[in-house]
């Protein structure tokens, strides 16, 4: 098998191997979750869209009301010294900033604590043609998350938990109905088809802003198909010609099956293979030429 994690990581200013890693059990990372996350993709050696990823990143930190450690220059050495150092073409960066250690167990943030920065390098494995040919089963849950899902948060227990009733369902993934309206799901953006138009639910704070589906987006317009950026209701989601899940991960991949039921004849539909197809070009094209 394969590494999961490069053998090189970063943290607190320092290259070193991921065995000898270590942060203090008073990481408020580790005992409250205070922290952020982002995941860059890479192609080719070239990170797809790292200004718009650093911009969220950011965004998540003053969410939290946490300083950025780094500023652009910084991340970006960073970012390319850990590419380099892992051998794969295509990876994701992973990176992580909390708001450190502190000599106390106590909730409110601390006087004088330096933030923990943390970053690895993970190989990025997409679906095999087999799986994209069959699509794949989803279940529906409701949203159990926090209110602050803008902000991509190391507390992701609701996620783990959503995630796990769909390994437990023998599925891929878990969609996520709030309020009676589609969200999204534990770790991908969710698009629905009906007739011929594409939808999506808009961005907000119940929600992460995916890259992802911002590609998916620009490549509609660009080819000219019809969207709707509105709130979905569950029985349009259930009602729907095709869903997707969409992720740097996923790419696009259709759910064929939801909650036992097929999705549109049970196959991924018309529109998901032509997006699949504009994703490819776009990623051979753009993302792995800059």
């Amino acid at each position: 098998m394969g590494r999961h994690v490069a053998d090189t990581v970063y943290l607190n200013g320092a290259y070193l191997p991921l065995a000898e890693a270590r942060i203090s059990p008073l990481d408020r990372g580790f005992l409250f979750g205070d922290g952020v996350y982002e995941v860059i993709p890479v192609y080719a050696g070239r990170p797809f869209r790292q200004a718009e990823h650093l911009r969220r990143l950011g965004e998540s930190l003053a969410g939290i009301r946490l300083e950025n450690p780094l500023d652009a220059d910084g991340w970006d050495e960073v970012i390319s010294r850990l590419i380099a150092a892992s051998g794969w073409q295509d990876q994701a960066i992973y990176l992580q900033v909390t708001r450190g250690a502190d000599d106390k167990r106590d909730h409110p943030f601390p006087a004088a604590a330096a933030p923990t920065v943390f970053a690895m390098a993970m190989p990025l494995v997409t679906p095999t043609a087999e799986v994209r040919e069959q699509g794949v089963a989803a279940i529906t849950a409701t949203d159990i998350r926090w209110h602050r899902c803008d902000i991509k948060s190391l507390n992701l227990l609701p996620n783990v938990l959503l995630r796990q009733q769909a390994v437990d369902a023998g599925v891929v993934e878990t969609i996520l109905l709030r309020d009676g309206y589609l969200k999204e799901g534990t770790a991908a953006n969710i698009f629905v088809v009906r007739d011929g138009v594409l939808m999506a639910p808009p961005k907000g704070t119940l929600m992460l802003p995916g890259i992802t589906y911002d590609v998916v987006l620009e490549l509609a317009a660009a080819h000219g198909v019809p969207v709707r950026i509105r709130e979905i209701p569950e029985a349009e989601l259930r009602s729907a010609d095709e869903v997707w899940m969409t992720s740097s991960p996923k790419e696009v991949l259709a759910v064929t099956t939801l909650d036992g039921r097929p999705v549109g004849d049970g196959r991924p539909g018309p529109l998901g293979r032509r997006m699949w197809q504009w994703y490819q070009e776009f990623k051979n094209t753009v993302m792995r030429n800059g």
